[in-house]
């Protein structure tokens, strides 16, 4: 971890810009894995993904191979060790596959990087430069809860295709199957230790400048045995991040579970948004995607409650798809089955019309599908 740079003018707090007014939005999301070329294959092959950059011995970069993969805005990167030693061979050790960067698009990579150190973030990688022939990014990086870390990307001065060391020579062939339609990253939810909830929200609002967007208690989000709670920063724009904590109930919650698994802190979900959600599910479908399951019940009730809404109701429940309204509109979401060994990692497909919440009439049918899931590996 690196401290501010001593030998620079002092960074006063007051006198900076909050870093959250430097962002543009998402950049990239970093996968740290066991294996990066099934990951990439997994990725394209079941959700519809195409890889379009790598690195790796190839491309001169030797401990590590990296492909990038693309749908819509969304930029996945999937790493993996090329040897049992370092900082990626460690993570997947101790966590199993999982996020490892939330890198974020900034208009002043150092400029940001500065007004968080001087509000109280830590560094992990000052501002550097990265150049080959189609111009140079400046990123710098900083620490968010468990092993999990930002990093500010400012690409203005750069016309490549990803990132300086990547190459699109022998990429792997596009997988056939149907197109999913994916077209940008909705909201990436983390989970907390319990106690852990308030001090990472103060973390985002007063280090990196975010704003809370909505908060929910432990009887909001609850079935018979479990609970969590949840609040929703973010940066005012494109970036919106769920944090969870899990709450006391007559057994071990999803959270929990997921703690216990990964280790610690870290990223539980990232919703992937569409435009025409029932041609996604059934493509995903198609190419083999698992997704929880709700009972015939759920539709009997939500048919009732939200009967003013046309909607493909048959395909809906045949899909497994949840429908949810908010005081702006409505949303079709449904979640995926854990996507690694460990119950850890899964994604979430999401159809927003109007609607700004996250689904809140779903959060009980949901989390009982997640129990059932729980109850099936003897966790709950």
């Amino acid at each position: 971890m690196t401290a501010l740079d001593l030998s620079r003018p002092e960074v006063v707090a007051a006198d900076l810009p909050a870093p959250a007014s430097f962002f543009l939005g998402w950049d990239h999301i970093e996968l740290w894995v066991g294996n990066a070329r099934q990951a990439a294959q997994f990725l394209a092959a079941a959700f519809g993904f195409r890889v379009t950059d790598y690195a790796g011995p190839e491309t001169g970069v030797t401990d590590r191979a990296s492909y990038v993969l693309e749908q819509g805005s969304i930029r996945f990167v999937v790493t993996g060790a090329m040897g049992p030693h370092g900082d990626i061979a460690r993570h997947v050790k101790s966590h199993g596959d999982g996020v490892h960067d939330l890198a974020v698009t900034v208009t002043d990579a150092a400029a940001c990087y500065d007004a968080a150190l001087a509000r109280g973030a830590i560094g992990l990688r000052s501002p550097h430069v990265v150049s080959d022939g189609s111009g140079t990014i400046v990123a710098a990086t900083v620490a968010t809860y468990g092993d999990t870390q930002h990093t500010f990307v400012e690409r203005a001065g750069y016309g490549g295709r990803f990132w300086p060391g990547y190459s699109d020579d022998d990429l792997p062939p596009e997988p056939v199957g149907p197109p999913v339609g994916l077209h940008r990253l909705d909201h990436c939810v983390g989970n907390v230790e319990l106690g852990a909830l308030d001090n990472w929200v103060d973390f985002y609002r007063s280090t990196l400048g975010f704003e809370s967007l909505v908060h929910f208690d432990d009887d909001q989000i609850s079935t018979e045995y479990s609970a969590l709670m949840s609040t929703v920063v973010w940066d005012g724009s494109k970036v919106v991040l769920p944090i969870n904590e899990p709450a006391h109930g007559k057994k071990r919650s999803q959270i929990q579970e997921y703690l216990d698994f990964y280790g610690s802190a870290g990223v539980q979900h990232l919703a992937l948004r569409t435009d025409d959600i029932v041609a996604a599910v059934s493509a995903l479908r198609a190419r083999g995607v698992r997704f929880l399951r709700v009972p015939d019940a759920y539709y009997d009730d939500i048919r009732l409650r939200l009967a003013s809404l046309e909607l493909p109701w048959d395909d809906l429940q045949r899909l497994g798809i949840l429908v949810d309204r908010d005081q702006d509109g409505y949303l079709l979401q449904i979640f995926s089955e854990t996507i690694t060994d460990r119950p850890t990692v899964f994604f979430e497909i999401i159809q927003r019309e109007g609607a700004k919440g996250f689904g809140a009439g779903n959060f009980k049918a949901l989390f009982e599908a997640i129990e059932r899931q729980q109850d099936r590996r003897g966790n709950l």
